[in-house]
């Protein structure tokens, strides 16, 4: 029997993908390397129902899902809004397109966290109350008076809170002028200071432009299957999304200058979660952002208030081949320690995620495959960071998943695991799931991920969403003696959240870096006090900080175990 050409198998994978609504190629499982035959310390479990995190999440009927807004789920955040020193969690709530009989709708929810290992559910009593289909939220301080504001993303008008510093919030997205349009389907949203003007702006993007009654049922064309099964339509064969950037005035209102800027030059894409970060080292905010079985889009800085679309040619647009795929959540950080920011992107089901080595300049080369990350293809991947979770001094990944279809049976499942990957240091990651404990192996449909320390014990744990359920609270129960430092910025030229900024310290004779960030994982915000590990070191030696205004200072470092409050012009440059 002839053997196929590896070429023509590519053609078919992109043809069957074509005769779909989402990009897959159903790709199979590379081979797993020999176990490191090493330990991982860092276990996870559910501590949501103790911790009074009881609230389901709402997104359409979970049996069946008719229209793709019914499957794509929402973010959450991790947001000291009080700023006592613990992490609260605001997570974003959907809706059902039938209705609730009566019966009050659910509301996103803000829980305080008390610092006892429990939270206090203060939704009505902050103003944050709103029903409606939330999708994703990002957090800065817009005003820079010290306190994160808040982002929401809906299909229908966005909302701006502003914190009033007394544990309420005003909402201002109208009158702020960042609302959108009535029938936007908005999913991601970012703050960043492109302009270096110390103030930020906000950049968003649309999903779809999504009309039910011009949506064909389940079933009704190529466009609407899943493996020859009747599933609902897209999102290919629906309009396209789209992407706005508003720029802060200096008296606190926004202009749209997606025109201007050159950020509409870029078209015909399914877009969910963006990145804000300086992705070639030049001291200026790019913008990345995944995008749904279409290219995903980077947009350079230009530095003069313009972008341009560079993700064909810096390597971040396709996989590893060349063929798009079924983006969908970023993580940012240096999983090498060379100093370069690199991207893990995830992708839907028959596929690989990207795993973007930054080989300098903000030129990326698809490293998934050399870095032993394309086992797991059968996992439809949202949420996902680059982090340090067992505090070795190598930023590991952390990743959840869950399908689109609960009608699936057989082979594929609806509710899935989470994944972890252990850096081994040398480039490769080891898949360390069945390690990591009951709160990995547990089966949910889950979408958003906020990465940080909720309990503030050193270590890194993760707010999850999962469809139709309430969160997840995974706490890190990290054994062995690995030390830690955090970091947390404060601008003044820059940006009061320093949202923009990239941070490397020096530490046991290696460097690590980190980048400040708006939103990341998917659709959702992650804390933004920067989490180093030190392995068997006792101190950080030096910290060096680029701010968002592009100027360089250095910083002493400090014992483990710290956080470091580091103000802009303290340090030297």
């Amino acid at each position: 029997m002839a053997t196929v050409p590896r070429l023509w198998i590519y053609f078919l994978a992109a043809a069957m993908a074509q005769a779909q609504g989402v990009a897959t190629r159903n790709a199979t499982a590379a081979a797993r390397q020999a176990p490191s035959g090493r330990p991982f310390l860092a276990t996870f479990e559910d501590v949501a129902a103790k911790a009074g995190l009881t609230a389901p999440v709402t997104v359409g009927n979970p049996a069946t899902k008719k229209y793709i807004i019914e499957a794509n789920g929402t973010g959450l955040a991790a947001i000291d809004y009080d700023r006592d020193g613990w992490l609260d969690l605001f997570v974003v709530n959907g809706s059902k397109l039938e209705g609730f009989g009566g019966a009050k709708p659910p509301t996103s929810r803000l829980y305080r966290n008390t610092g006892k290992g429990t939270f206090t559910d203060v939704t009505e009593s902050a103003g944050v109350g709103k029903s409606g289909w939330g999708n994703g939220v990002c957090t800065g301080d817009v005003d820079n008076d010290g306190y994160d504001d808040l982002f929401v993303t809906y299909w229908g008008p966005n909302q701006l809170y502003m914190n009033n510093g007394k544990g309420g919030f005003t909402e201002v997205g109208a009158k702020a002028g960042v609302a959108g349009p009535e029938k936007e389907w908005s999913s991601g949203c970012t703050f960043l200071d492109y302009d270096r003007d110390g103030r930020l702006d906000l950049f968003v993007t649309s999903y779809q432009q999504f009309d039910p009654a011009k949506t064909p049922p389940p079933g009704k064309a190529s466009n609407c299957e899943w493996k020859g099964m009747p599933v609902f339509c897209g999102p290919r064969g629906l309009p396209f999304g789209s992407a706005t950037l508003f720029h802060q005035r200096s008296d606190g209102t926004f202009e749209d200058v997606t025109k201007a800027s050159g950020i509409s030059s870029a078209r015909d894409f399914y877009a969910f979660t963006p990145v804000a970060a300086d992705l070639n080292g030049d001291g200026w905010t790019d913008i990345y952002f995944a995008s749904d079985s279409t290219p995903s889009v980077l947009f350079r800085n230009e530095r003069n208030g313009t972008f341009r679309e560079i993700g064909t040619e810096t390597g971040v647009a396709f996989n590893e081949h060349g063929f798009e795929q079924g983006g969908m959540g970023i993580g940012v950080g240096d999983y090498n320690r060379d100093g370069l920011l690199d991207l893990v992107k995830t992708n839907f089901a028959g596929d690989h995620p990207n795993l973007y080595r930054n080989t300098g300049g903000g030129i990326f080369e698809d490293s998934v495959l050399v870095a032993g990350m394309a086992i797991n293809p059968q996992f439809v991947g949202w949420g996902v960071a680059l982090v340090d979770l067992d505090n070795d001094g190598w930023q590991d990944i952390f990743q959840v998943n869950g399908h689109v279809y609960p009608e699936l049976s057989g082979a594929e499942s609806y509710r899935q695991p989470r994944a972890v990957y252990r850096n081994l240091g040398d480039g490769r990651f080891e898949d360390v799931s069945a390690m990591a404990g009951p709160g990995i192996a547990a089966r949910h449909s889950s979408r958003g991920a906020a990465f940080g320390d909720f309990d503030n014990d050193g270590d890194i744990d993760v707010a999850v969403m999962n469809m139709g359920e309430p969160p997840s609270l995974l706490r890190n129960t990290l054994a062995g003696k690995s030390r830690w430092i955090k970091v947390v910025l404060e601008g003044v030229r820059s940006n009061r959240s320093a949202i923009g900024a990239v941070v490397t310290i020096e530490a046991g004779g290696a460097k690590q870096t980190l980048p400040v960030l708006s939103q990341s994982s998917f659709l959702s915000q992650s804390e933004r006090r920067l989490h180093f590990g030190l392995g068997t070191a006792t101190q950080a030696d030096r910290v060096r900080v680029r701010w968002p205004s592009g100027e360089w200072e250095t910083f002493a470092g400090g014992a483990a175990g710290a956080t470091l409050q580091l103000k802009e012009g303290g340090g030297r440059p």
